[in-house]
């Protein structure tokens, strides 16, 4: 017969205090929702990298949204705002308007008339609003970069800061953008500001009128200024705040596109589908024939234009000046953290235009 083994003999056990014996308490299991939470994230951080890695082959496949993403004119930000009621913002002494710039497109205007009138405005209707116009103040057209509309903060800030100057301010929602009807496009976006030019022209007697462009308004603005010319009306002054030298070379030094600046076929994929959208603003170009007054105005912390952009255009602009041409360049120091939108926040800056404006008188 077999013998049964023996069971092992167990140490004895320490006794604890109190007679108790000790004894390995079991590893805590993970919970269910920490676990929940690191599948989350783990799908999360592979969701943008697959994002990221399929951009350039959907852009590719779908060039339209290049389109998009210039103009970002479907985010109408701020969110639940009445373009129609611009008192809800502050803004007392500025009425609503709509004017037609072709078939079919309608086009939302603010008009905000010097401070100074403030109290005269109230209860007036857009008649008054139009005859105002003549009353010799100068006159600013505001042209706002992408994305959202006119009643974004920093663009009713700079028409608060020009306001306060004695100017009145024409603020403009291009087709597409805020209520305005139609789609985006760099020969719409144009024919736009010069509707609104001719508008304000017809009205202002001889004032003087300005057009400001800022970032995409900057092109805009060039492209309105040239053709003016080309028509044989001179601007009296073009300002410019985060102004690049067009579209192309914007694109490339996008933030956006700083994860594929590396990629193979960069320009293929990215850079010839804003040609291809027929996007170029060239700015570079334009500022080569405009024989005006210009003023540039750039952060030097600006992420999204960046300021050598803004350096560039003086240069060039400087460079094909006649004796007649006034360029100026205006740097705003990286510490102040003004980056793309805040200029309207430096206490020079009402200075700055209101000089620039009076020279033109």
């Amino acid at each position: 017969m077999r013998k049964r083994a023996e069971p092992a003999e167990r140490k004895p056990e320490k006794p604890l205090p109190g007679g108790s014996r000790s004894r390995k308490a079991p590893a805590p299991a993970p919970g269910p929702g920490r676990c929940a939470w690191r599948t989350w994230l783990t799908w999360l951080v592979l969701g943008v990298c697959a994002a990221y890695l399929c951009a350039p082959l959907l852009l590719r496949l779908f060039p339209a949204i290049m389109h998009h993403a210039f103009f970002s004119h479907v985010v109408r930000i701020p969110f639940l705002t009445d373009l129609s009621r611009p008192e809800d913002l502050s803004l007392n002494h500025t009425v609503n308007l709509y004017l037609t710039s072709e078939q079919g497109v309608t086009l939302g205007v603010w008009h905000t008339v010097p401070e100074r009138q403030w109290q005269e405005a109230q209860g007036k209707d857009p008649r008054w609003y139009e005859a105002a116009l003549g009353n010799g103040a100068p006159v600013i057209i505001y042209l706002h970069g992408n994305t959202g509309s006119r009643a974004m903060a920093h663009r009713v800030g700079i028409v608060n800061v020009l306001s306060s100057l004695d100017f009145h301010v024409l603020a403009m929602d291009y087709r597409g953008f805020g209520d305005s009807s139609g789609e985006p496009t760099e020969p719409g976006l144009t024919t736009d500001a010069l509707c609104l030019y001719k508008w304000v022209k017809e009205r202002s007697r001889d004032s003087v009128v300005v057009i400001w462009g800022h970032s995409l308004g900057s092109g805009v603005s060039t492209n309105t200024a040239v053709i003016l010319q080309e028509q044989g009306t001179t601007v009296d002054g073009v300002i410019l705040e985060g102004a690049f030298t067009n579209a192309r070379q914007e694109t490339a030094h996008h933030p956006f596109s700083w994860f594929y600046w590396r990629f193979p076929w960069f320009e293929y994929f990215f850079l010839d589908l804003v040609n291809e959208n027929k996007i170029i603003f060239p700015s570079d170009e334009n500022v080569k024939k405009m024989q005006i007054p210009l003023l540039i105005l750039h952060s030097e912390d600006d992420p999204v234009v960046p300021s050598h952009m803004g350096k560039e255009l003086y240069r060039i602009a400087k460079q094909a000046a006649t004796s007649e041409k006034n360029v100026k360049l205006v740097l705003f120091e990286a510490p102040l953290g003004y980056k793309h939108n805040g200029l309207y926040k430096d206490e020079r800056l009402p200075g700055i235009v209101r000089e620039f404006v009076q020279s033109l008188k």
